[in-house]
C-alpha cells in the first residue's frame, strides 16, 4: 500500500501562487527589483486580490501565525501599497484596528506617514506581501516608532530567503521577520508539479544560490541595499 503524501501548508501556499501566475522565470527579459537587484525570477503576490478563495486560505494561515505572534491587543499596519489589502483582509478576519504606513509623509493636509488611529505604546504588527533582503521593512517600522507605538514584529506572505544576515539586520533593529513560505518551497513544488521545464528550475537554484553575483553578471547590482 503507498503512502500518502500530505502537504504541509507551505507547500499548500506554493501551489496556490504557482496556479495562479504569481511565480514568472523569465532569462531573456530579466526583472529589475526595487533595489536595483537583476532576477530572472519575480513573484507577484498582489494577484492574490483577484483570488478570493486563495487569497482567504493565506490570510487564514496569517491569521494563524498572528495568534502564535501575540496575546492580547494589537493594531495590524499595512506597508504602501500591497501591503494594505492584507492588512484590511486581516483586520476584517480578526475584528482588529488597522493601520496603513505610506513611505513619506504625503506632503499636504495633516502630512501624515500613517492613516488610522495611533496612539503611545500601541503593539503594531507591520504586513506586507513578501521581502527579499528585508531592507524597506525598516522605513516603515521607524515612521511607526516615530508615532511613538511599538513595532516589533513583520509579517510577509513571502520571504525569498536567499540574502544572507536578513534576520540579523533585522534582529539589530528590533524586528523579527516571519513568513508563510520561501523560494526554496516554490522550487521544490514546481519541481514536483511540473510547473516549468526542469532546466529552467535548474537556472533558478544557480541564481538563488548566488543570487548577487548572477545580479552583477546581467547588469544588476552586486551588494545589497534597501529594498523591497
Amino acid at each position: 500500500m503507498s503512502k500518502v503524501k500530505i502537504k504541509t501548508s507551505r507547500q499548500k501556499i506554493a501551489n496556490i501562487l504557482l496556479s495562479i501566475g504569481c511565480v514568472n522565470i523569465n532569462f531573456k527579459n530579466k526583472f529589475t527589483l526595487t533595489s536595483g537587484k537583476k532576477s530572472p525570477v519575480y513573484v507577484d503576490c498582489r494577484k492574490l486580490i483577484s483570488f478570493p478563495k486563495e487569497r482567504e486560505i493565506i490570510i487564514n494561515e496569517m491569521s494563524k501565525q498572528i495568534k502564535d505572534i501575540y496575546k492580547g491587543e494589537i493594531i495590524v499596519a499595512g506597508g504602501e501599497t500591497a501591503g494594505i489589502p492584507f492588512a484590511a483582509w486581516i483586520a476584517d478576519k480578526m475584528s482588529l484596528p488597522m493601520q496603513y504606513v505610506r513611505k513619506k509623509p504625503k506632503g499636504y493636509g495633516r502630512d501624515a506617514q500613517i492613516e488610522g488611529d495611533i496612539y503611545p505604546n500601541q503593539r503594531v504588527l507591520l504586513v506586507e506581501d513578501l521581502t527579499t533582503d528585508g531592507g524597506s521593512k525598516l522605513m516603515f517600522a521607524d515612521a511607526i516608532r516615530r508615532a511613538e507605538a511599538i513595532c516589533e514584529h513583520i509579517l510577509v506572505v513571502f520571504y525569498y530567503d536567499i540574502f544572507e544576515n536578513t534576520h540579523e539586520m533585522l534582529a539589530e533593529n528590533g524586528l523579527k521577520l516571519h513568513y508563510l513560505l520561501t523560494w526554496w518551497d516554490i522550487l521544490g513544488a514546481a519541481r514536483d508539479g511540473g510547473n516549468f521545464d526542469a532546466k529552467s528550475l535548474d537556472q533558478v537554484e544557480t541564481f538563488l544560490k548566488n543570487p548577487l553575483e548572477w545580479s552583477a553578471a546581467n547588469g544588476g547590482i552586486s551588494k545589497l541595499s534597501v529594498s523591497k
